[in-house]
């Protein structure tokens, strides 16, 4: 009996192990792992400015428009909302062709933006009215084609002042423009297009409205003073105001040259502030070389391409905001052959370090010493390659010194 009672336990004790064994050997199921929290990448550059040498360079290039800022279309169509100052109507039906500080641009001009990856464009300017109120509808009719959305101007004051709110990753983001500038401003009726001014108490009011209805609220800003590289006090204070009513991100244009880029403080909130994001093409300052005139001179063909991401975070509380996980603005720099005899309007914006980079490797290549009759040819193209290179230098040093060193990214 006992050795019965043995010979059960034991087997008892083996199909234990068994079926430990046959347990642990079995594949455990792991918890897949929480979706990273949802990211979305602005891209945003300055003023788009349609001087009648711009219009040429782009009717000379094989692909128009795009050509000229061609090393620019990889960063805007990766990016979820691609944003530009569009310093021009657009209305060659109902205006009259563009002249020196009162602009006009031609009809390709919105499908070449929208195929370059720009979705997002400020129409509140101080050229918005360029060409009366009738070139307001038309640029406006001409960009919703394209499907372009047009920021701080409608067809009527109530269309131009509504919200436009866009959505990507699952985010809303809601956009805001104002101008503080008017060359000429037709603001007559409600019921008429309408360019929207920046009042101050309205505007606070908007982003006020903004900010419950969307993940992330930008607002654009057309304003400050021309060619000056520094805010004013009256800007830093506007920019409080509407960082502290609900602005996630304020992006100014107006004065062509680059001004400074901050985290703005302001009741309990924090914003990134480009006071000035430049030129992003232009024909200013075409005369500039740097071994001939001060580094000042150039400035207006200095630009750069803010990249700000944002990213969905939880609190302690378990509610969710949008806050701000990278920004850096990349140098940019206009190419303009003017002065060149015999040579075809050119310009083009380039990308600083790209550029620099790659006119290193030619300056190495060039400066292996070589003999016979290619040589004296040799050596001219090194010279004129080691000043490009010292321009490029010089650029992305004026553009690191004037937004920040801290936000500009290093080749």
């Amino acid at each position: 009996m006992r050795q019965g009672i043995g010979s059960a336990a034991t087997g008892a004790a083996a199909l234990a192990v068994v079926l430990a064994w046959s347990s642990a050997c079995r594949p455990r199921r792991v918890p897949p792992s929480p979706p990273p929290p949802p990211r979305l990448r602005l891209v945003a550059v300055g003023d788009i400015l349609m001087h009648q040498d711009v219009k040429a360079s782009a009717e000379h290039a094989s692909q128009g428009f795009p050509a000229l800022w061609a090393d620019l279309v990889p960063l805007f169509q990766g990016a979820d909302l691609a944003f530009g100052n569009l310093e021009t109507p657009v209305a060659p039906t109902t205006g009259r062709p563009g002249v020196p500080f009162q602009f006009n641009a031609p009809a390709a001009l919105p499908a070449a933006l929208r195929a370059s990856g720009f979705t997002v464009l400020s129409t509140a300017n101080n050229h918005a009215f360029d060409q009366g109120v009738k070139g307001v509808r038309e640029t406006l009719d001409r960009l919703h084609a394209e499907h372009l959305v047009a920021v701080g101007s409608g067809e009527d004051q109530p269309r131009a002042e509504a919200l436009q709110i866009v959505e990507r990753q699952g985010l809303k983001v809601a956009f805001l423009g104002f101008t503080d500038l008017f060359n000429l401003n037709l603001n007559r009726k409600a019921t008429e297009p309408w360019v929207r001014p920046l009042d101050l108490e309205p505007a606070l009011a908007a982003v006020r409205e903004a900010r419950p209805r969307a993940d992330l609220v930008v607002v654009s800003v057309h304003w400050g003073n021309e060619y000056q590289r520094q805010p004013t006090r009256r800007q830093r204070d506007i920019a409080k105001q509407l960082v502290a009513a609900g602005c996630d991100l304020l992006l100014g244009h107006h004065p062509h040259v680059l001004q400074p880029a901050e985290i703005v403080e302001a009741g309990g909130r924090k914003a990134l502030v480009a006071y000035s994001l430049g030129n992003f093409i232009s024909n200013q300052d075409r005369m500039y070389r740097a071994d001939l005139f001060p580094v000042a001179g150039g400035d207006s063909r200095d630009g750069a391409a803010l990249q700000a991401v944002f990213e969905q975070r939880k609190e302690a509380d378990g509610r969710t905001h949008l806050a701000l996980a990278e920004a850096s603005f990349e140098p940019l720099w206009t190419e303009n052959n003017w002065g060149k005899p015999a040579s075809k309007r050119e310009i083009r914006v380039i990308r600083v370090a790209a550029a620099e980079a790659r006119v290193r490797a030619e300056v190495e290549a060039l400066s292996v010493p070589q003999e016979g009759p290619e040589a004296p040819t040799r050596r001219a193209a090194l010279l004129e390659k080691q000043e490009y290179l010292r321009t490029l230098i010089l650029r992305r040093q004026r553009i690191a010194e004037t937004l920040g060193q801290a936000f500009v990214t290093e080749p």
